[in-house]
C-alpha cells in the first residue's frame, strides 16, 4: 500500500527520495510527500502534494538541500486525499517528522487526549497522532521519545522518524507493515519495499514485527521495542533496478503477461527430479515421514493469491489424494476456526508481507499449527514466520494486478501437489506424466500469447459491455473466478463467476444478449456438462466466448488453448483472459497499470 523511503549520507537527498517514491508507485496511493534535514538546518523542510509524484516534483524548490530525509506516497486510510492529509507529518514546531504505513486503531482516543492538552491538530489522518506524541515526549534520546509512544499505540505500522535534534539518524519501527533497511557504502536507506533500494544496494535487512532499528551514515542497529539489541545479518537481493524497467512494454502489465514464459521456466528449473518421478522442494521442511501423516491441506490467500489456492487445492486432491480446500485468509482469521495437528496450513501472498495472511500464519502458529508459506518475495514476513514454503520465483511484479506471480503461484502448486503425490500413491507414471507437462508450460504459454492480436480485437467488442459473466466447472471454475477479478480490477466492468452448474439455480436470470458470458470448457470429464450450460444460455440469446480446447460450435466465438494435462490446464487457461482484461481496458483507456481505489501490497485490514 504506502510507500516509505528514506536516506542517510552524504548525497543530496531530495533526488534520491523522489526516486525512491516513483519506484513505489505501482504500490498504488493518492499523494506524496517529502522531507528534508541537515546538520546545520534548526528545523525540517517539507513538501507535500494531493496527486502523483510528478506533481510533488514540481513543487519542490531548487533549494531544497538536506543530506538526510524521509518520504511517503499514501493511500487514504483516514481523511480524504489532499496537500494537508499527505506525510510526512510535522509537529508544531517543524521538529519531528514521521511517515506511516498502517492504521492507528485507537487514533481517535489519543487525538481527543491530545486536543484536551492544547494540541492542534492539522490533518486528519492517525499518523499526526504520532507526531505529537513524539514531540511531547521527555525522553533524552529519540529511540525512547519513539519506544515510549509506541507503547501508547494499538494498530499497524511501519514508521520513519526525523528530529531535528538528531540530524545524524533515523529511528524506524514495525508491527505489521514492511520496513526493509539498505545497507550501503557510509550511507543507509530505509523503504517499505526493496524496489526502493536495489537502485542503490542489493544488501538488506529486513525488519521483524516489534522491531525497532536507528540508521546512521556508516552504522545501523536492531533492537526491540523494548530496547533489547537484536542480531540483523543483511542478505543479498536476487532482483536488480533493471528489473523493474517497463522493457520496451507501453505498461507493466503488458510486460508481466508476455513474461511469464521465462517466469515459468525459473519456477521449474533445478526442481524436477527425474529419477524417481518427482520434484525437489527443500524449503518445505517436510520429510516423507512428516508428508505422509498429514490428514488435509487449509490453503489461505486473499484475491488473487487465493484464487491461485483454489487451483492448488484441486491439484492436491487429484495428485495427492488429501482433502483439500482453499478459504480467504480474512475471513479464516475471524472465524475462531478449528486448528487441526494433522491439518497443513499454506499461506499465499505475492509481496509475502499481506496483512489478512501474515495475521492468520500468526494465529495459527500460537496455536501449533504447521504453516508453510508460498510467496514471491525472499525474506518477507510471511517466508519468515512459515515452518517452510516455496518461492515462486516470479521476478518483481510491478502492475497492481498480479499475472505473473498468479501464473507461477500455481505451478509452484503443482509442484508440491506432485510432491506430495509421490511421496504417497501417486505412481511413477503418472509422476512422469505430470513432470511432461510441467515442462511444456514455457512453450504453450509462449504459443498462446502470440494471438494476442486476436484477443485485443475480441477485448474492443467486449469492452462495450456493462456487465460479464463468467462460468466454470470444477478446474474451470477457479479460472473464471481470476477471470472475473482480472477484468474489475483493471477495465472497472463489472463481472461475475458463477460454477456453470450453478446457472439453473439463479444466474440464468441475468442472461440477455446485452450480457456475455465467458465460458472455461477444458476438454476433460465435464466437456459435455459444460456444453449443455452454454446450450442453456444460446437458448436465452446470450453471447458467449469461450477458452477452450477446440472450436465450440454454441461459442460466438473461442479463444483456442494449447491442450496439456487435465490437472494442469487451469494454468494455462487463464493467461488468454489476462490478455481480454488487459485490451478491455486499454480499450477504454483506463490507468491499467494502477487501477482506481486499489494498491499492490495490501498491509492493512
Amino acid at each position: 500500500m504506502c510507500g516509505i523511503v528514506g536516506y542517510i549520507g552524504k548525497r543530496d537527498v531530495a533526488p534520491l527520495l523522489l526516486e525512491g517514491l516513483q519506484r513505489l508507485e505501482y504500490r498504488g496511493y493518492d499523494s506524496a510527500g517529502v522531507v528534508v534535514s541537515s546538520p546545520k538546518a534548526p528545523a525540517l523542510k517539507m513538501v507535500k502534494a494531493k496527486g502523483r509524484v510528478r506533481d510533488l516534483e514540481a513543487k519542490v524548490p531548487a533549494r531544497f538541500k538536506g543530506t538526510t530525509g524521509i518520504a511517503h506516497t499514501r493511500w487514504a486510510t483516514h481523511g480524504a486525499p489532499s496537500d494537508v492529509n499527505a506525510h510526512p507529518h510535522l509537529d508544531a514546531e517543524g521538529k519531528v517528522a514521521v511517515v506511516h504505513n498502517g492504521i492507528i486503531d485507537n487514533a481517535s482516543d489519543l487525538r481527543r487526549k491530545l486536543e484536551a492538552d492544547g494540541v492542534e491538530f492539522l490533518s486528519e489522518t492517525d499518523t499526526e497522532v504520532l507526531v505529537h506524541l513524539i514531540s511531547r515526549s521527555q525522553a533524552e534520546k529519540l529511540e525512547d521519545k519513539v519506544r515510549e509512544t509506541l507503547r501508547l499505540i494499538e494498530g499497524t505500522y511501519g514508521i520513519a522518524v526525523l528530529h531535528a535534534d538528531f540530524p545524524d539518524r533515523i529511528v524506524v519501527a514495525r508491527n505489521g507493515s514492511p520496513v526493509v533497511l539498505g545497507i550501503g557504502e557510509k550511507e543507509m536507506f530505509v523503504a517499505s519495499d526493496i524496489a526502493a533500494l536495489v537502485a542503490h544496494t542489493r544488501q538488506i535487512v529486513t525488519l521483524d514485527d516489534g522491531e525497532m532499528a536507528t540508521l546512521k551514515a556508516d552504522d545501523f542497529r536492531t533492537y526491540t521495542t523494548e530496547g533489547t539489541r537484536t542480531t540483523a545479518e543483511p542478505t543479498t537481493v536476487e532482483w536488480e533496478a533493471a528489473s523493474y524497467d517497463m522493457g520496451g512494454h507501453d505498461t507493466y502489465m503488458h510486460k508481466e503477461i508476455h513474461e511469464q514464459a521465462d517466469a515459468v521456466d525459473r519456477v521449474l528449473r533445478g526442481r524436477i527430479d527425474d529419477r524417481f518421478s518427482t520434484v525437489h522442494l527443500g524449503g518445505l521442511n517436510l520429510d516423507a515421514r512428516e508428508a505422509r501423516q498429514i490428514r488435509r491441506v487449509k490453503i489461505l490467500g486473499c484475491g488473487t493469491s487465493y484464487h491461485a489456492g483454489m487451483i492448488g487445492a484441486q491439484m492436491i486432491e487429484e495428485l495427492a489424494r488429501i482433502p483439500a480446500d482453499a478459504e480467504p485468509a480474512s475471513e479464516f482469521r475471524y472465524r475462531n476456526a478449528v486448528v487441526d495437528p494433522d491439518t497443513l496450513y499454506i499461506a499465499v501472498s505475492q509481496s509475502g508481507e499481506t496483512y489478512d495472511v501474515l495475521a492468520a500464519v500468526q494465529e495459527l502458529k500460537r496455536k501449533g499449527a504447521r504453516v508453510l508459506g508460498v510467496v514471491n518475495v525472499v525474506g518477507s514476513a510471511i517466508a519468515r514466520e512459515a515452518d517452510g514454503g516455496i518461492y515462486v520465483h516470479a521476478g518483481p511484479e510491478v502492475c497492481v494486478v498480479s499475472t505473473k506471480c498468479f501464473t507461477n503461484t500455481t505451478v509452484a502448486f503443482a509442484l508440491l501437489a506432485l510432491h506430495l503425490g509421490r511421496t504417497r500413491d501417486l505412481s511413477v507414471r503418472d509422476g512422469k506424466r505430470i513432470i511432461e507437462g510441467l515442462r511444456k508450460l514455457p512453450a504453450q504459454i509462449a504459443e498462446m500469447l502470440e494471438q494476442e492480436e486476436e484477443i485485443k480485437k475480441l477485448a474492443q467488442e467486449y469492452a462495450e459491455a456493462r456487465s460479464m459473466l463468467f462460468i466454470g466447472r470444477v478446474r474451470g471454475y477457479p479460472v473464471a473466478r481470476e477471470a472475473s477479478l482480472k477484468l474489475k480490477e483493471v477495465s472497472y466492468i463489472h463481472a461475475e463467476a458463477y460454477p456453470a452448474s450453478e446457472l439453473k439455480h439463479g444466474p440464468l436470470a441475468l442472461i440477455e444478449p446485452a450480457l456475455p458470458t465467458v465460458a472455461i470448457v477444458p476438454d476433460d470429464d465435464l466437456l459435455e456438462k459444460n456444453r449443455a450450460a452454454m446450450e442453456e444460455i444460446k437458448a436465452r440469446s446470450g453471447k458467449i466466448l469461450a477458452v477452450a480446447h477446440q472450436h465450440q460450435e454454441k461459442a460466438d466465438q473461442t479463444i483456442v488453448v494449447p491442450k496439456n494435462e487435465d490437472e494442469l490446464d487451469p494454468i494455462l487457461m487463464g493467461i488468454p483472459l489476462q490478455l481480454l482484461a488487459y485490451h478491455t481496458a486499454l480499450t477504454l483507456g483506463r490507468d491499467i497499470d494502477k487501477p482506481r481505489n486499489l494498491a499492490k501490497s495490501v498491509t492493512v485490514e
